[in-house]
């Protein structure tokens, strides 16, 4: 063999050598590192744990009215603008009022005639009852003919009928002249309640039309108790009830909570008002429309004194269903359910071992879950075992080796 072949093979030798110590050198690194597990743990505590419901509304005025003209014409006057505050009665705006007064002349100049018409047949049946009781005394002394008598009594009651048929036309024509008289009142527009205009539909001179739908002038509405209309799931729907606390902020201010009293829960989802026009529609939109989420309107009533909350604002809105005070507690995380359906956790102890203890869970919320019973304030939960560990476990060995 000659030396240089000698020297390759023992270089390879050598590297044989090092390869295997280097293995044996990474199994009890990774014995050592699974002997002493780290563990990321937490420690139970007492905090106050709040459970609740959570759902996104809009904020409507408690009351809202769309202040309407009954009587066509041209709006002769706008006496409030937007943002203006008003008083039950107070004249909102005027329409030209030409026709409607010209209706009224025309009703009571039909009204005046009638009458007049039944006082002349008053008379006219007076002479009539005059005829007929001569007649009969005629009639009684063979001193006129029977066809005489007869003509008197028919002309006496076709005198009545013609009182009664003016009676009726006379009601007709006070019925006339009241709505005439009613519609000359609807061309000055008041206000039907105290409120604050918040939208305005017309300007002057603009001509409305009242014969087909009633047309909006502005609508008015009372903005010193706000409504809040939060959309529950029917997933959440059944847990809440009225009277249960609530609170909610606004996205412009998500650091002042607005806290309130939940009034009432409307027993079918807003989706309702759209069956009549959803039974026409083809079987493939109505299945789509089954699958889409179905959420119940929660109301409640919040006082708006500093004028900070406005119509359609959207609220973030809060349902406390119950509440533990210095409660202890730990992580959701750290909770397992065991094989018989108890809520377990893994308990670390001061000299490193582990048990499992099963516990008595109440309340929860986002992040911690109350404990009754199993735990002791002070003790340390795992909540999961150390990324550190995991990672010794895998790594190669040393660089050196």
């Amino acid at each position: 063999m000659s030396p240089k072949t000698f020297r390759r093979l023992a270089f390879a030798g050598t590297l044989v050598i090092l390869a295997g110590t280097g293995i044996a050198g990474f199994d009890a690194y990774r014995s050592k590192a699974a002997d002493q597990p780290s563990y990321l743990t937490a420690t139970v505590a007492r905090k106050d744990i709040t459970q609740s419901v959570l759902a996104t509304g809009t904020l409507e005025a408690l009351k809202q009215v769309s202040v309407g003209a009954q009587v066509s014409g041209q709006i002769k006057s706008l006496n409030v603008a937007l943002g203006d505050r008003v008083t039950k009665g107070q004249v909102i705006a005027e329409i030209d009022s030409l026709t409607q007064q010209n209706n009224l002349k025309q009703a009571e100049a039909q009204l005046k005639d009638v009458t007049a018409q039944r006082a002349a047949k008053l008379a006219t049946l007076k002479q009539a009852q005059l005829a007929y009781q001569r007649q009969q005394t005629l009639q009684k002394q063979d001193a006129s003919s029977k066809a005489d008598l007869e003509s008197a009594e028919a002309t006496l009651a076709a005198t009545q009928a013609d009182i009664a048929a003016l009676d009726a036309q006379i009601q007709e024509a006070t019925v006339s002249a009241d709505t005439a008289k009613v519609n000359l009142g609807y061309t000055a527009i008041t206000a039907p309640m105290d409120g604050t205009v918040v939208y305005v539909a017309v300007k002057e001179g603009q001509t409305v039309n009242a014969n087909q739908t009633t047309p909006t002038i502005i609508k008015l509405a009372t903005l010193d108790t706000m409504t809040v209309e939060a959309e529950i799931s029917e997933a959440d729907v059944v847990k809440v009830q009225p009277g249960m606390p609530v609170t909610f902020t606004i996205l412009g201010d998500p650091d002042h909570p607005y806290t309130a009293t939940l009034r009432q829960i409307k027993p079918a989802p807003e989706s309702i008002a759209d069956d009549d026009t959803s039974s026409s529609s083809s079987s493939s939109s109505s299945s789509s429309s089954s699958s889409s989420a179905i959420y119940y309107n929660g109301l409640f009533d919040v006082a708006n004194t500093d004028g900070r909350l406005r119509i359609s604002m959207t609220a973030e809105v809060s349902i406390r269903l119950a509440e533990a005070k210095d409660a202890l507690s730990v992580p959701l995380s750290a909770v397992e359910s065991g094989k018989d359906g108890k809520a377990t956790v893994q308990v670390l102890a001061a000299d490193g071992s582990v048990a499992t203890r099963a516990i008595e869970t109440g309340i929860s919320d986002d992040a911690a879950i109350e404990v009754k019973s199993g735990l002791a304030e002070g003790d340390r939960v795992i909540l999961r075992e150390a990324a550190t560990t995991d990672t010794a476990t895998r790594r190669g060995p040393p660089m050196g080796l």
